[in-house]
């Protein structure tokens, strides 16, 4: 039977989230198991605990195919560092948060050793999250760059003081134009991202939509919208209005927009995969996320 191989990621930045790395690589040690550490996380985990030196790299040691699953010690942005490191093979990402509530977090580090347990004995469920496949065009069609986000894509103004002007496609129709300072595209993992920050709706992870949300837009019909799933959007950067932009995704990818630059996104045939010890109802990661006022409540055990 071949070893089962498994993916550690952790910010070598925080001393309680080395320990908690050193732990599961011990605990997966001990049931048999390959922990693997990314190249990056290696030699930083390296520097500060030499211990690290003898866990296997991925790429190097372990091929990306090989991989079980993905254990994440973190918050949402270092799981969604994880996602990309997996994002060519098939693996799941499983959150354990070490710091604020997150959305993609599973668990809180108190249940870290249970958590490793339960992923040697494969106890787990696998969920699929929308993700958006994003695409730019130059003027002429060509297709410029690639890439993929699963919280969101976002053009933005790439001058503090000057906006940029945009035209809204929805599955090729236009929509509207109007000069603003960027628009997000959303899928609803990260509609309590940048989405929610610039007025957008929040957007259960059950519901398969994607939305669409201006910053600072000046118009009268500029409000967010919600699409559906096999919907295309395509934002449309007019030259006339001479401001330059910039392509992010999920604040770890940029790209440098040329002049009548066109982003599209749509729904990516390849989702993303999260790992699910116990899934939590997504109202109660809201009122802890956001400390909302639930006092007087009186529903517990009634029947809807």
């Amino acid at each position: 039977m071949n070893e089962r191989s498994i993916l550690v990621v952790a910010h070598a930045g925080r001393p309680d989230t080395v320990a908690a790395a050193l732990r599961v690589v011990g605990a997966l040690t001990a049931a048999g198991a390959r922990p693997v550490l990314s190249p990056e996380d290696r030699d930083d985990l390296m520097a500060v605990d030499p211990r690290f030196a003898d866990v296997a790299v991925l790429g190097r040691d372990v091929p990306l195919s090989e991989l079980e699953l993905a254990i994440v010690l973190g918050g949402d942005g270092t799981i969604l560092r994880a996602a990309e490191l997996v994002r060519d093979g098939s693996a799941p990402v499983l959150g354990i948060n070490m710091g604020h509530v997150g959305f993609l977090a599973e668990i809180d580090r108190d249940d870290m050793d249970a958590a490793v347990h339960r992923v040697i004995a494969r106890d787990y469920e696998v969920e699929e999250r929308l993700a958006l496949s994003v695409r730019v065009k130059d003027v002429e069609g060509n297709v410029v760059y690639e890439t993929w986000a699963l919280n969101e894509a976002t053009v933005e103004k790439a001058s503090r003081e000057r906006m940029i002007e945009v035209v809204v496609e929805i599955d090729g129709r236009p929509l509207s134009s109007f000069g603003c300072d960027g628009m997000v595209i959303s899928t609803p993992t990260g509609s309590t991202a940048y989405n929610f920050s610039a007025g957008g709706p929040v957007i259960w992870p059950t519901v398969e939509a994607i939305a669409v949300v201006p910053l600072s837009a000046h118009a009268l019909f500029a409000k967010p919208l919600v699409v559906g799933p096999e919907a295309s959007v395509a934002i449309e950067m007019l030259e006339r209005a001479g401001g330059t932009g910039i392509l992010w995704c999920d604040g770890r990818r940029s790209f440098d927009l040329p002049l009548g630059a066109r982003v599209v996104a749509r729904r990516s045939s390849r989702p993303v995969r999260l790992a699910r010890l116990h899934p939590t109802a997504f109202t109660n990661r809201l009122v802890r996320k956001f400390q909302l006022p639930v006092a007087g409540w009186r529903g517990q055990g009634a029947q809807a």
